[in-house]
């Protein structure tokens, strides 16, 4: 498979996948610039993204990230760390399949719970819910969210992502761009 554009790189997957570290890794192998998409929307809205989400609830906030997401659409050798939920609202998946390389990070739903676990406190969808609910909404959400997902260009393996080797993939999978050459 060669994907259409290798001048934009998205980053999908659950919440607590690692998007944000590895995107963060990948932009430096690719000498590109990295976006956690949470970030902009926060600099965008002058709001943090919990007080987005307790202002104008997840549809407010949905349509800020599918703003957000729609500007980077001109930016060209960038790596962007989306949402969870990113590409499930509005026409999102779409646009980023056609702006560039989607890679959905995989990982098992015990393990998504151990990261979230720690973290849910700091997490707008999953704040005051207790082990179990956590664990049900973990397996609920993924199971709605993984449709999409899985229309991504590249799949991989969260638990074991060596970020050389995912590197290496990219350059030879996806067209080169002719700037970069």
């Amino acid at each position: 498979m060669v994907f259409a554009k290798k001048d934009k790189l998205y980053l999908i997957g659950f919440m607590g996948s690692g998007k944000s570290t590895l995107g963060k890794k990948i932009a430096r192998s690719l000498n590109y610039e990295f976006f956690d998409l949470d970030q902009a929307i926060e600099s965008y809205a002058g709001a943090s993204v919990s007080s987005i989400f307790q202002t104008q609830g997840e549809i407010g906030f949905r349509l800020l990230e599918s703003e957000c997401l729609s500007h980077f659409n001109n930016n060209k050798n960038i790596v962007i760390a989306t949402g969870g939920g990113t590409p499930c609202f509005y026409h999102n998946m779409e646009m980023m399949l056609q702006n560039g390389c989607c890679v959905y990070i995989k990982m098992p739903e015990g393990a998504l719970y151990q990261r979230l676990y720690k973290a849910s406190p700091k997490r707008p969808l999953l704040v005051d819910k207790n082990e179990e609910e956590l664990r049900d909404y973990i397996h609920e959400l993924l199971l709605q969210r993984e449709e999409t997902y899985l229309k991504s260009h590249l799949i991989i393996d969260g638990m074991s992502v060596d970020t050389n080797s995912l590197v290496g993939v990219l350059k030879h999978k996806m067209i080169p761009n002719p700037a970069l050459r």
